[in-house]
Order: structure tokens, then sequence, then C-alpha cells
């Protein structure tokens, strides 16, 4: 298990390694410099020149890189070129934004969405699975900004049962900010549904033909138990994996469903830091996603093995 572990970590390393090296060339490589972005285009050379040298825009790329990449190892992310303030107090309060909306969204598409691939795996071929899988797969293919607005209108315009904005008031409990949240999630859970609920299918109908489950309805046990204890357990397997790659989307996702809601939340924040190029906060985000992502799927790999131990000894030889 050591062994394992330690090979998955290693690999969760390189993968940002070479993340942030990705998200600082993108960056650094499009036209123009640093200082004339933020003076403007009628700015003095001179100025720009000496905004440049105080920013430490002038020195070569790798020095650069070196510079952010140790910045961000001791907790350092810089300072934000447009709001002149440091880029974490920028950041973590979004993130924290984020992550509550994320966990609604969670808690409500990841049980309803492994119940809708039981439910139609056991229908296999019925009307209801038509409907489940049919559902499933136009909600993945409706985008975020359209089935936002379509819920704004509907539940907050028409019924008016939630508030329009994602944002609660100042000092909100912890109930008033679910209300609030609840709509901009509906978009995130149409989506995911799909995913988890073919997954979760497919594993179901997979171990319901398999050797053990038939053995053990030849041993006499009913149908809910041979269900419980022999096919749910092995069906779900490959259902961690896309839950645990569903979470990070539920971070790095949320640009559309933020700004349709004015959430001031970490995907807001690098939408509207992309439009003022404010690199230094663009950068943070990208790299703040990508460790939500790694770490999620590092989760998932570390369940997998234990649920699975073929998994776990495979992947140590």
């Amino acid at each position: 298990m050591g062994r394992f572990l330690l090979r998955r970590f290693g690999l969760a390393i390189l993968t940002l390694w070479l993340l942030s090296i990705i998200v600082f060339l993108g960056l650094h490589v499009l036209p123009g410099d640093v200082g004339r972005r933020i003076l403007g285009p009628f700015a003095d050379a001179r100025a720009v020149a000496q905004l440049n040298k105080q920013l430490g825009a002038d020195r070569p790329l790798v020095v650069q890189y070196g510079s952010w990449a140790g910045g961000i190892l001791t907790g350092n992310l810089g300072t934000s070129l447009v709001f002149q303030q440091s880029v974490s107090s920028l950041l973590f309060p979004a993130l924290w934004n984020s992550l509550k909306l994320a966990v609604v969204a969670f808690v409500i598409v990841v049980p309803l969405g492994i119940f809708g691939g039981i439910v139609a795996a056991l229908n296999r071929g019925r009307i209801l699975d038509r409907l489940i899988t049919i559902g499933g797969l136009s909600s993945v293919a409706v985008p975020e900004f359209v089935s936002g607005i379509v819920v704004i209108l509907l539940f907050a315009v028409d019924f008016r049962l939630f508030p329009v904005t994602a944002q609660a008031p100042p000092g909100s409990g912890p109930l008033t900010q679910v209300r609030y949240l609840i709509l901009p999630a509906i978009p995130l859970v149409l989506v995911l549904f799909g995913y988890i609920a073919r997954i979760t299918r497919a594993g179901t109908i997979e171990a319901l033909e398999a050797d053990y489950t038939r053995t053990a309805y030849l041993k006499g046990l009913g149908r809910e138990t041979v269900i419980r204890r022999h096919v749910l357990r092995n069906a779900l397997l490959p259902t961690i994996a896309v839950v645990a790659t569903q979470t990070g989307y539920l971070i790095g996702g949320l640009l559309a469903v933020e700004v349709v809601f004015n959430y001031q939340g970490i995907g807001h924040l690098l939408f509207v830091s992309l439009q003022k190029k404010d690199f230094p906060v663009v950068q943070a985000c990208a790299i703040v996603v990508g460790i939500v992502y790694v770490v999620s799927t590092l989760a998932a790999d570390i369940i997998y093995s234990l649920l699975n131990p073929r998994i776990r000894y495979g992947a140590a030889e």
C-alpha cells in the first residue's frame, strides 16, 4: 500500500509541475507586455519600462517562472496587477464560496445520479430505463449558461421560489446560504447527473450479469440481499472514478454558472481576471483548480484500491 501511495503521490506532484509550466508559458508568450496592458496603449514608453522593471516583467522567463514557483511553495501567490492586493486575499474567499456551491451540488447530484443509474439498470430496456438514460444524455448536452438562465426565469422570476442571485447577504446563516445556492446548483446537477447515472447503470448491469451474482441466486439469497451485498459494491467501483473527476469539475467548471448568477467564486474571479489580463490572479486560479483535480483523483485512487486490492497490487508492480 505504501509503494502504491508513493507512486500516486509522485505522479500528482509531476502533474502539478507540468501544469504550472503550461499555465505560466501560456500567459507569458502572448503578445504585448505587462506594463503596457496596465497603463494603456497611450502611456509613455519610459513609464511602461519603469513599471515592467518594478514588476520584474523585464527579466528572462526562466527567472520569472522560478520566482513565481518559489513563491507558490512558500505561500506567496504574488500581487494582483489590477486590484493591487495580494492574490491570496482575492483567491481564498472566492475559493471558499465556490466550495460551498460545489458541496451543495455534490450532495444533490451524487446520490441522485447513483440512484438513477441503479434504477435504470434494474429496469433495463423498459420505459423507466429509457427515460433516465435519455434524460441524462439530454441534460449533459445543455450548456450551464443556458440551463442557468432557464431556471432563473422559471423558479426565480415566474414562481419566485428562490432568489435570482446566488450571493447570500453578509451574516446569513447556513440554511439561508443553502437556499441561495440551490438554484445555481441545478445547472451543475443537470450536467453531472447524466455522467454519474450512465456509469452507475453500466457497472450495475455488468455486476448483475457476473458469475458471483448468479452463484448468490443459486445459494437461495433473495434479490434484495444479492443486490445489496454483491452487486452494489462491485457496480459502484467505476462510479468512484467518475465522481472524483466531476468533483474537480465542480470547482474548475463553475465559471459560466458563477457569471450567470453573479456569484463571487473562483470562476467569477477567473473571468474578471482574464478580462482585465490580471495574470498573477489567473495563474493562481489555474493552479488551485489543478490542485483540486489532482487531490480528488488521488483520493479516488486510494478509495478504489481499498475496495479492489487487485488495482493496488497491480499498480505497485
